[in-house]
């Protein structure tokens, strides 16, 4: 299984919808960039990720599972760019924030500390372990 982390600012789409869209789960519209999108394609079904709170309060603050894999985007007029959909797992009790992980030294690799601007980015599972445990998972 691979994990990810998946970019959200909460005014645009928040944990709390993510989490009242119950078992349906939404569709992670809305990426344009071409590298999030080799992510979004090298997802599968049961892959699980961060669920981050950029701009606004800078935090992982839940944990999402794909629940379909990747598909056409219909807000997407060129057709080129695609989505997956999810649902949310479980929140964490503790929100891990950027200050938090940039304080980490086992996380000073991480992509979210590299690529602040990359919406949709893999995490490695020692990154997945070390966040879960911050966030008192």
């Amino acid at each position: 299984m691979a994990h990810w982390l998946y970019k959200s600012e909460p005014s645009a789409w928040s944990w709390e919808q993510q989490v009242a869209a119950a078992e349906s789960g939404t569709s992670w519209n809305g990426v344009r960039n071409h590298l999030a999108k080799q992510h979004l394609q090298a997802m599968r079904l049961g892959d699980q990720g961060f669920f981050y709170h950029s701009n606004e309060g800078k935090a992982v603050v839940g944990i999402v599972e794909v629940i379909r894999t990747y598909h056409p985007d219909p807000t997407d007029e060129s057709g080129r760019f695609g989505m997956v959909d999810v649902r949310a797992v479980t929140a964490l009790p503790r929100p891990v924030t950027l200050e938090a992980i940039k304080a980490e030294p086992r996380l000073k690799d991480m992509i979210l500390v590299n690529n602040s601007r990359l919406s949709v980015q893999p995490v490695t599972e020692d990154e997945w372990t070390i966040v879960r445990a911050m966030g008192g998972l």
